[in-house]
């Protein structure tokens, strides 16, 4: 079997054009230098992922900020999309970007993990910009917060969504759900019992600093963004001796990109074909 690793990528970038009131990251406006800083990083990143000689490769971007609204995140979409040793490119996103450029990627390859928050953006826009997806034939899934506020508007983007797109829907930090809540949002999400609760973690095999790792813009490589040691660095090589199974080191794990690489989950069965892009199998 051909090894097969997937990176998590997050640059410097922490700017966003929604200013959404549950984000820490809402309306933050980064410097021209640190700008510049982040477009380097990334084609250092991109062009270590071309030379990559090692296996099969796939990579998630999960920016602070919206990476698509930048012309070198697009780019490198479509770039990546095209390399023959690349799996699946896929992007967490509010997709508020133009939609042309992504005709030049391979839509075998590219993938888009679009969230939708109400108040940023109108339901038809949004709804356009899905349909725009649609006919570019990519793959791509579309979630909320589950705020309170969002139930009515998730409601009806699920009623105007087409049936073969999968509506997520996030647990909101730091709220509890009540049965009947979370039964209203399961609703919408049969999957959203995963994301009702943190999973405990601590002591549990987990797929992070073996055939997963997320990586920072200066190249430090960790097993996932949550625990924060380093594992070496992506550019010199030295974090190839470093992946190996391990057990996860943190009491519990509450965010989809981290759990669903836990072994205790069915989730790689549940998303087969389709993790990093957040689509079930057979949706």
């Amino acid at each position: 079997m051909t090894p097969h690793l997937t990176v998590l990528y997050r640059g410097p970038l922490a700017s966003c054009d929604y200013d959404c009131p549950y984000c820490p990251f809402a309306k933050r406006r980064d410097s021209p230098e640190q700008l510049r800083a982040d477009r380097a990083a990334l084609e250092r990143f991109a062009a270590w992922a071309a030379a990559y000689r090692d296996g099969e490769l796939s990579v998630l971007f999960t920016p602070w900020g919206e990476g698509l609204v930048r012309s070198w995140y697009r780019r490198a979409m479509v770039e990546l999309s095209r390399l023959p040793h690349l799996r699946r490119v896929a992007i967490q996103t509010n997709f508020s970007c133009r939609s042309d450029w992504v005709a030049e990627g391979d839509p075998e390859r590219l993938a888009f993990w679009v969230t939708y928050h109400p108040g940023q953006v109108s339901q038809e826009r949004f709804l356009a910009k899905c349909r725009e997806l649609t006919a570019l034939g990519v793959r791509y899934s579309v979630g909320v917060v589950g705020e309170p506020d969002h139930l009515a508007p998730a409601r009806r983007l699920r009623a105007e969504l087409p049936d073969g797109v999968y509506l997520w829907v996030n647990a909101a930090d730091g709220r509890s759900y009540t049965d009947a809540e979370a039964a209203e949002w399961a609703a919408l999400d049969p999957l959203f019992g995963y994301s009702r609760d943190p999973h405990p973690s601590a002591g549990r095999p987990c797929r992070t600093g073996d055939s997963v790792v997320s990586v920072d813009g200066d190249g430090t490589v960790r097993r996932c963004h949550f625990v924060r040691p380093p594992l070496g660095n992506l550019y010199d090589g030295s974090y190839r001796a470093q992946l190996r199974p391990r057990p996860c080191p943190l009491a519990v794990c509450d965010c989809h990109i981290g759990y669903v690489h836990l072994e205790t989950l069915p989730l790689y069965d549940v998303f087969a074909g389709g993790v990093l892009e957040r689509i079930p199998h057979g949706w």
